[in-house]
């Protein structure tokens, strides 16, 4: 059964209600909720990490930057913003040595990630070995992968990576169905990221029945 981490993001921005959504969404049983470093100020940012947290769920930070410069202001926000999680990115290395000793657990891209909105590209065996190399570093916890921004067999990416390491893998962008949710749950990830979907209402006609439905289809039998 996959986790299912609720962003309060849309088109790769944090919402401009995230407060009230969140709200709204505080007793529907989530365990992670996330959001991106841009579309409220930073002080806001902040009380809603402090708000998440004191509702009981764990705090992911997503990176959403296309240049290095920004990718590590984006690591150092995490660290001032106190979260739980930071997930994206390509430049490890650098990433890793910002929150050496923080406690937060990084999740990185792994694979040749290109454009914004970010899309995967590679074959299944290049992403596999990036994946497997990024899982062997010290400072990684876990993945987070572009899966359904791949322009392959999303399910067989999946699988590889899932069955090349060790740790966790979360499925980012472009979740929009509950097919695609079940198709992850077979394909072994540890998590998957919903956002835009929601504020789309893919899923339901407001944000709590949406999350509703799609914490739903995270505890479905896998078949």
């Amino acid at each position: 059964m996959p986790e299912f981490i609720f962003m309060l993001t849309h088109q790769d921005r944090t919402v401009a209600d995230a407060f009230e959504v969140y709200k709204e969404v505080r007793d529907a049983g989530l365990r992670y909720v996330g959001f991106k470093d841009v579309g409220l100020p930073f002080n806001e940012l902040r009380a809603l990490t402090a708000e998440i947290h004191a509702g009981g769920q764990e705090v992911m930070l997503e990176v959403v930057s296309e240049r290095k410069e920004d990718e590590l202001r984006s690591a150092r926000a995490a660290l001032d913003l106190d979260v739980d999680y930071l997930l994206g990115g390509t430049h490890a290395e650098e990433v890793r040595g910002i929150l050496a000793g923080s406690g937060i657990r990084y999740f990185p891209f792994p694979g040749r990630v290109v454009g914004h909105p970010s899309l995967l590209r590679g074959s299944i065996a290049e992403i596999t070995e990036s994946a497997r190399q990024l899982a062997q570093t010290e400072g990684v916890h876990g993945l987070d992968l572009l899966a359904y921004r791949y322009d392959g067999d999303v399910e067989a990416l999946v699988r590889s990576v899932v069955g090349a390491v060790s740790v966790p893998v979360v499925a980012a962008g472009s979740v929009d169905s509950e097919e695609r949710i079940r198709a992850l749950s077979r394909a072994g990830v540890w998590g998957f990221t919903v956002g835009s979907a929601i504020f789309e209402r893919r899923f339901g006609d407001s944000p709590k029945e949406s999350v509703e439905v799609v914490l739903s289809a995270s505890r479905s039998v896998v078949t």
